[in-house]
Parts: C-alpha cells; sequence; structure tokens
C-alpha cells in the first residue's frame, strides 16, 4: 500500500537534492489493474522515459532490453484488425539485479520466473502529457526468505518508477 513518497524516495530526494519539475501524482493509479502499481506525471514522455532509464541504470543496473511496446502496435495494427491508436508512446524496460536475483532464487530456484523486471512507461493519444510509470507487482510467496527476497525487489521497482515519476 503505498501513502505518498517512500521514505526510501523521500531519503534519496533530500540527499542528492532532487528537484522534480513536473507535478507527480504519488498515489497509485485508480484504474491500474489489480497487481500493478502504476504512478503518473505532467510531463514529456521522453522526459520521463530518459528519467526511468536512468533511475535503473544510476542503481548500477543494466537494461538488457527495451521494449517498444507502443511501436509494435501500432506497426501490426492493420494486421491483427486494430481500430484504434492505444498509446502514443510505451515501453518497457526489462533488467535485473545480481545481488536481488541471487537473494530471490537461493531462496526457491523457481523464482528464476520473476528474472527479468520490467518497468512500463507510456502515454495515450488522449491524454498525452499524462505520462504513466509502473511494473507488476510480483507475488510474495514461497518461504519466508522467499517472501523478504520478493518484498525486496518490489521495493525496488516502486522506488525507481517513484523516481522517474519525480523527476
Amino acid at each position: 500500500m503505498k501513502t505518498g513518497l517512500t521514505t526510501a524516495v523521500a531519503i534519496a530526494i533530500g540527499a542528492f537534492g532532487l528537484v522534480g519539475t513536473a507535478t507527480a501524482n504519488a498515489a497509485d493509479k485508480s484504474d491500474a489493474p489489480d497487481g500493478v502499481t502504476a504512478y503518473s506525471v505532467e510531463a514529456d514522455f521522453e522526459d520521463v522515459r530518459f528519467g526511468l532509464e536512468n533511475a535503473i541504470i544510476n542503481r548500477g543496473l543494466v537494461i538488457d532490453y527495451t521494449s517498444h511496446i507502443g511501436e509494435m502496435l501500432a506497426r501490426t495494427s492493420a494486421d491483427v484488425g486494430g481500430t484504434k491508436q492505444i498509446y502514443a508512446n510505451a515501453q518497457a524496460m526489462l533488467f535485473c539485479s545480481a545481488d536481488l536475483s541471487r537473494k530471490v532464487m537461493e531462496a526457491d530456484p523457481a523464482n528464476i520466473a520473476y528474472c527479468p523486471y520490467t518497468l512500463f512507461v507510456y502515454d495515450t493519444p488522449d491524454a498525452e502529457g499524462t505520462v504513466t510509470v509502473g511494473f507488476r507487482r510480483l507475488s510474495e510467496t514461497g518461504s519466508e526468505a522467499s517472501k523478504a527476497a520478493i518484498g525486496d525487489i518490489n521495493t525496488l521497482l516502486d522506488a525507481i518508477a517513484q523516481e522517474a515519476v519525480s523527476e
């Protein structure tokens, strides 16, 4: 449950002097599907996308793949009977954390299913200028060690998403 900026983000903002030029809605989007955490900000898509990329990279993490979901949907729309443009822009960034991945997979080798982690960023044609950043929360299941490690991943994903909309 989110009740505003997390302590970690608040500390990061204070420690690094991050000053946001955009106004972020730090609460979960009410229209996000169950299990999805999403934040919106009034800003330029490219600025938020770049902020998301930096929020990942600045933690020493490597983006393994960027999925250009909006471009793929636009390119294939006629082929699959698409009737509307869904996104003005939409991407997903996939990455792992060696430290967190090791912890979660040592707790349960089946937790490999959670890697890589994904954060998305998009805006829609009917709300350009409102950019959404978020992720699908990982189910905190299994042993106590597994639950704790998966919780750490959810915390990381949440901090990155909030940082991206606070830049």
